[in-house]
């Protein structure tokens, strides 16, 4: 395993922010984040025990016998706390991306951080995979482990790497030539990093073979998996072949790319958010978005050739994890139910169950993080939300979060 960063050592003598997890039993209707084929994927009337940080039972509301009065009754739905695997909490979800990375003082993106983290856990996100902008997710990791600002779990990747100059380079740890890369994997493994990210192409393919070989392999040297911004075949390809761990947005795929995907078993975290956010006039308008943008965007999202790749690829079995590119203009952090609504409406999830799963159970082993969250299950860590309405039928339901747990405490 690689070294812990320097911050890891330091003496904590008190968390400044520190809550101590609940013991109670919830009621209500329970998604469990099953797959429905188990038969325990929901309990119309359902409870969740938790204890000590973890879920001590699950079950039939009937099955808590004379210790129903116990239980908290929520009125609504009960269901894993989400998982967005791909989100940038440096960003504000208002201004421009560029602008942001290279004008904002590092204290700025710092607070931009703590806001967004807020906004997450109000919004029913207890995990966010954080893929990058400058060096903002170091801090904000730590600011979370060492109890000095409250927040999600958090899995950060450093700075994304890339070929010096290419795709957004004003935000990323710029590198060339095989030796440079393995520096920069280095750097973000020095700073705490769950995981590297690569921006492998733009409208061109990105790092030579040798580059590309050197930071995959540097990655797994180091014990952490590596996702790659791949967005078309040859990308998509490319990095498969090379070895990446998971694919980033996805797009245009041949049937030979998707059986790659399939035997080397690399999922991709799809990211509709942003074309779905900007392609509706009245939100694009009260975020600066040009007239022209809005209309390239609805064009986009009236497409459904756009979008046959990840159909097929979803269809195929390849594993499809929710993800909504969190902190682009017009997708702020607490932008959940569009993003799961496009993957059913384009037919990459079946249904709204499914859908919701991509952010809970299917996440959870994306992320390998399977054996802790994602499932509501004796011994899971107590990662838990309670949403007004039934978002089985709605998923705007998942909108009104009433309650979020991490690892049983209560954050909202």
């Amino acid at each position: 395993m690689a070294e812990p960063p320097a911050w890891h050592y330091q003496k904590i003598t008190k968390p400044m922010f520190d809550l101590p997890p609940v013991q109670m039993i919830l009621r209500g209707r329970l998604l469990t984040g099953a797959d429905p084929a188990a038969g325990d994927a929901l309990f119309e009337d359902g409870f969740v025990e938790l204890s000590g940080g973890r879920i001590v039972a699950v079950g039939a509301a009937a099955e808590l016998g004379s210790r129903l009065d116990e239980a908290v009754t929520t009125g609504g739905t009960i269901l894993p706390g989400l998982i967005n695997s791909h989100a940038h909490l440096a960003w504000d979800g208002i201004h421009d991306l560029a602008r942001q990375s290279m004008d904002d003082a590092a204290e700025i993106s710092a607070y931009k951080c703590a806001s967004n983290m807020l906004i997450s856990l109000r919004a029913g996100v207890t995990t966010v995979r954080d893929l990058g902008m400058n060096k903002s997710n170091f801090f904000a990791k730590q600011a979370v482990a060492q109890g000095i600002f409250p927040g999600p779990r958090l899995l950060i990747c450093g700075e994304a790497i890339i070929q010096t100059g290419g795709h957004t380079y004003w935000c990323c740890r710029e590198a060339s030539g095989a030796d440079e890369m393995r520096r920069a994997v280095r750097e973000q493994v020095r700073g705490g990093a769950d995981l590297i990210k690569i921006m492998a192409c733009h409208d061109t393919l990105e790092f030579t073979d040798a580059e590309l070989e050197a930071v995959i392999d540097e990655s797994h040297r180091n014990g952490l998996p590596i996702t790659a911004h791949a967005t078309y075949d040859a990308c998509i390809a490319r990095v498969a072949e090379f070895g990446v761990d998971c694919v980033e947005h996805g797009g245009s795929m041949s049937d030979a790319t998707i059986q790659l995907l399939l035997d080397k078993r690399i999922p991709i975290v799809t990211t509709f958010a942003p074309l779905v956010m900007q392609s509706v006039p009245e939100l694009a308008r009260q975020y600066g978005v040009p007239e022209w943008k809005i209309a390239e965007r609805q064009k986009a999202v009236a497409d459904p050739k756009r979008y046959q790749g990840l159909v097929n690829a979803a269809a195929a079995g390849v594993t499809i994890a929710f993800g909504t590119d969190a902190g682009s203009p017009v997708v702020g952090h607490n932008i959940v139910a569009p993003e799961l609504a496009f993957m059913v409406k384009l037919g990459v999830k079946r249904d709204n169950y499914d859908a919701i799963r991509s952010a809970t159970s299917v996440a959870a082993q994306v992320n390998r993080l399977e054996a802790k969250v994602g499932l509501l299950a004796p011994g899971k860590l107590a990662d838990l939300i309670v949403v007004a309405g039934n978002p089985l039928q709605e998923l705007e339901a998942l909108n009104r979060v009433q309650m979020t747990f991490l690892e049983g405490k209560r954050m909202v």
